[in-house]
């Protein structure tokens, strides 16, 4: 007999202590279409989704699109659309199961409905989380097409929110539908940029990959087969432009924590250089010292203290958020979080897309203004040691990363043949923008690193690091 397992049916079997959803299901007024159900999506704007349906308002129930895989869409309709969530932090634990997911479907087999969802009489909201990579041609054509239908429907407009870390993300999701559309499309467009919404966020919060330690932890607190549960930190933030089709949506999304408004960049550019800036520095070291989690790296004093001077010394004097310092203080608290089994070979992934987002605002930065950059010298410099795709153990990993095949032909030879290693990596535009391959004393520095990272080891390196200009 197989064992009972998490679905609308068996929600009454929960314990009290955890938080289930109370609130009727009605998949024919599903108002949000969102694009990319990740772990992210599904413990970030899902569970702020779910509150507002828990207060009442019915018009946020979730058309949940999966991008390629059917893999989880399948086990979330397996579940009706349910998952639970451990939200653990400094002051313990708590469970929740969120139910906004009424409906899902798979973009690559399943194009039609997802066209449909869009065109939707109920549907109000079209949010992303589609990674950085996942900003193409093919995906504004799906919303082209999706638009098309409710364009010739006379239906109203949707405000359409990015969330990936893409600064300014409403203003390029919009320019690439504008740059993928042909010339027939022109009164779309018209109707398009006058009906609907494109706001620019910034959304915050550590969701490591599912794991079998969190399902077993799941079933033991519901007493219930969960096989989409997820793990993440007590700490949440979405900061989204006060720009939506409904002006009354802004007061209902600050009612459950949201900050809504018109200076989404400050909070943008922080969150990307700090916080994602710091994590992809750290997947690299622990994916080359062996170290599986972001928590196992931050939690070793040399890589912590590395972390802070980063962040304070070359990325803070750049920013305009004013309380950096102690967005600075909760990060290093977050990343050492304990639960959050955050692989760094899940953040390393897709670095060649991260990381011009990520660093080469700061050095400019500190160099527009004289100063050392010594911290992002070594990152890049322990970016490029990465590429050998093995660790100081001896142990092979995988580079999975849209431009992994250029990447590891750069890298093989860098033991042997520093220099033209060195050379193919930092000329790369599409890594370093425009300025930093032509700049001389940025080069001689990463090449100073790696040949430290190189002779002693990333460890090594990393503490005779700290003791400069301490």
């Amino acid at each position: 007999m197989s064992e009972p397992q998490l679905s609308r049916g068996t929600l009454a079997h929960i314990p009290a202590s955890v938080k289930t959803p109370t609130y009727a299901v009605h998949p024919e007024a599903t108002g949000v279409v969102h694009l990319g159900l990740g772990a992210f999506h599904r413990a970030h704007q899902a569970m702020v989704f779910d509150q507002l349906l828990r207060e009442g308002d019915s018009r946020w129930g979730i058309h949940g699109v999966g991008m390629t895989q059917p893999g989880l869409v399948n086990k979330l309709r397996a579940q009706d659309g349910l998952y639970s969530v451990r939200v653990a932090g400094a002051t313990g634990v708590e469970w929740q199961v969120p139910g906004a997911l009424w409906q899902t479907s798979v973009a690559t087999t399943e194009r039609q409905n997802v066209l449909n969802a869009i065109a939707a009489k109920s549907t109000r909201w079209l949010t992303l989380t589609v990674t950085e990579k996942g900003y193409t041609p093919a995906l504004a054509q799906l919303l082209i097409d999706g638009l098309r239908l409710r364009h010739a429907a006379a239906l109203p407009g949707l405000t359409i929110a990015s969330c990936d870390n893409l600064q300014g993300n409403g203003h390029k999701l919009q320019a690439l539908i504008h740059a993928t559309a042909t010339p027939q499309d022109a009164a779309l467009m018209q109707w398009m940029d006058a009906h609907c919404a494109f706001p620019c966020s910034m959304v915050d919060r550590i969701v490591p990959a599912a794991t079998n330690e969190v399902a077993t932890a799941a079933k033991e607190t519901l007493g219930l087969k969960d096989d989409c549960a997820l793990s993440t930190e007590t700490f949440w933030e979405w900061v989204i432009e006060d720009k939506f089709v409904d002006p009354a949506d802004g007061a209902l999304l600050a009612k459950c924590g949201v900050r809504v408004t018109s200076q989404v960049h400050s909070y943008e550019e922080a969150k990307l250089r700090m916080l994602n800036g710091s994590h992809s520095a750290m997947a690299l070291m622990g994916a080359i010292t062996g170290r599986p989690y972001i928590a196992s790296c931050i939690g070793v004093d040399h890589i912590r203290e590395f972390v802070y001077r980063l962040m304070s010394r070359e990325v803070a004097p750049h920013l305009s958020r004013t309380d950096w310092a102690d967005y600075r203080d909760a990060l290093i608290q977050r990343f050492g979080n304990p639960y959050l089994k955050h692989s760094v070979h899940q953040i390393a992934m897709d670095s060649s897309q991260k990381i011009p987002q990520r660093w080469p605002p700061s050095i400019l930065g500190q160099m527009a203004k004289g100063q050392a950059f010594e911290h992002h010298a070594l990152a890049a410099a322990i970016f490029l040691r990465y590429t050998l795709a093995v660790d100081e153990q001896g142990h092979a990993y995988a580079l999975n990363d849209p431009q992994a095949e250029s990447l590891l032909a750069i890298g093989k030879n860098q033991v042997t043949d520093a220099a033209d290693s060195l050379k193919a990596l930092l000329s790369r535009q599409d890594l370093w923008g425009n300025e930093l391959p032509h700049n001389t004393l940025w080069a001689q520095r990463v090449a100073y690193w790696h040949d430290q990272v190189i002779h002693q080891g990333v460890d090594a390196t990393v503490k005779f690091a700290i003791t400069l200009d301490a």
